[in-house]
């Protein structure tokens, strides 16, 4: 019998909820080969196991049964997708060129904008003396990771001695360094209410970002959605009382325990002539919209995409070729890597004014924060649907037409010739210049 696929994930990671959620659905249709065990990563098997193999102590990470490791969420989706064809998550852009795109899009606004909150959302509501608070809860989720075999009381506290001697210092660093500061906190508020107000009128019309069925805009946001806002208990408690509907779509992403949520993997029945008739549970006939149409109802959630996070990756690309082209970076050298805060030879770099910063608005405020070469990687990506979109009968007008209502949407379409200067490539959790 052939192995399955091993997914090492904690349940509180960010991005462990993304690909879980992915693994899930592919694995529901039989759509995901061998299919897969989701394995508990305690710290033992990060340092022992991933970290010498794919260089990053980061999860999650993915062991295929050739002995293939996969890291990094979007690459996890990607080599699925390529892979697995069947009921795919990723809409195609040589036939849907605005799906692609605008799924592409929603996941880098989950990925990297709204990480900001969520990151937040946990480490705020963990400081004494700040009430209501959830310390206790995190600690017990982390003591899961760093001492599984311990009793109860044993791992939470096994996960204190860990959060006061790193994680502490860590987290608070690095809010400042993604822009969160005493300064913006309120207009980060402002935005992430913004982002989950039009996401429940979106919801109330359709059950999935594209219409009836998930795709990869509805596992990206999951990541923020469901580890750090519905699962954390002050977090969760606001999430269920003031979008409701958001917090159903959480339920029938992740696909568990979702009946009144109204799943993927659920049929609604109605009796006709004594007899139990099905049909999809889900809006839309249970399948995206037809002629690659954008619900009018997701247009003012990408407009989010535009008028906050665009700006700031627009900023990156300037930043980054600067950098790469100067004598502080050796063509093909390492950039940093991390998402959370300054990679560790990188500070002063990354930090202050230096020159991998940029100052950048939200709402009314502005503030620096670091630039992270991670979001190239992320924008090449886009820069490949958008070729690929363009490449097809009618896609260039097509693309046009979807783009042209936002912001700045247009320059999407140059994305290719504007990355010219800084484009990079991964190795595992490791980024660098191409040469």
């Amino acid at each position: 019998m052939t192995r399955r696929y091993r997914l090492f994930s904690w349940e509180f990671s960010y991005f462990s909820g993304k690909v879980r959620a992915y693994m899930r659905y592919k694995d529901h249709f039989d759509a995901l080969g061998p299919g897969y065990e989701d394995i508990l990563c305690s710290f033992d098997l990060v340092h022992g196991l991933l970290a010498p193999n794919t260089g990053s102590t980061t999860v999650p990470q993915v062991l295929a049964p050739d002995g293939t490791w996969i890291h990094d969420s979007s690459e996890i989706i990607d080599y699925f997708e390529q892979l697995y064809p069947e009921t795919p998550a990723t809409p195609d852009p040589r036939t849907r060129p605005q799906q692609a795109l605008a799924a592409h899009l929603i996941e880098l606004l989950a990925d990297e904008w709204m990480v900001v909150w969520g990151f937040w959302e946990r480490w705020h509501h963990s400081l004494e003396g700040v009430e209501p608070n959830h310390l206790q809860f995190n600690l017990q989720q982390w003591g899961s990771a760093f001492a599984p075999d311990q009793p109860g009381r044993d791992r939470r506290a096994a996960a204190r001695k860990m959060y006061d001697a790193v994680l502490g210092d860590t987290v608070h660093a690095g809010l400042k360094d993604l822009g969160m500061t005493e300064r913006t906190e309120a207009a980060w508020t402002t935005s992430i209410h913004r982002i989950l107000e039009r996401l429940e009128n979106h919801f109330d019309r359709h059950d999935y970002v594209l219409g009836g069925r998930p795709s990869l805009a509805d596992f990206g946001l999951l990541g923020p959605l469901y580890a750090h806002l519905y699962r954390d208990p002050v977090s969760g408690f606001d999430l269920r009382v003031r979008y409701p509907l958001v917090t159903q779509w959480v339920e029938r992403t992740n696909g568990t325990n979702a009946l009144d949520a109204r799943s993927y993997n659920q049929r609604l029945y109605s009796l006709v002539d004594g007899e139990l008739v099905g049909r999809p549970a889900t809006s839309n006939g249970g399948e995206w919209l037809d002629d690659d149409a954008i619900p009018e109802t997701l247009g003012p959630v990408l407009a989010v995409f535009f008028e906050e996070m665009w700006p700031v990756l627009d900023a990156t690309i300037d930043r980054a070729t600067t950098y790469i082209a100067s004598d502080a970076h050796p063509l093909g050298g390492e950039l940093p890597s991390y998402t959370f805060h300054a990679s560790p030879g990188f500070e002063e770099a990354q930090r202050n004014d230096g020159a991998l910063t940029h100052e950048f608005r939200i709402g009314d405020t502005r503030e620096r924060r670091m630039v992270v070469p991670y979001h190239l990687w992320m924008l090449q990506r886009i820069a490949d649907v958008v070729r690929a979109g363009n490449a097809a009968p009618g896609g260039r007008a097509t693309l046009e037409q979807f783009l042209r209502p936002f912001v700045d949407g247009p320059a999407i379409l140059d994305l290719d010739a504007r990355l010219a200067g800084c484009r990079v490539r991964k190795d595992g959790g490791r980024i660098f210049s191409e040469t």
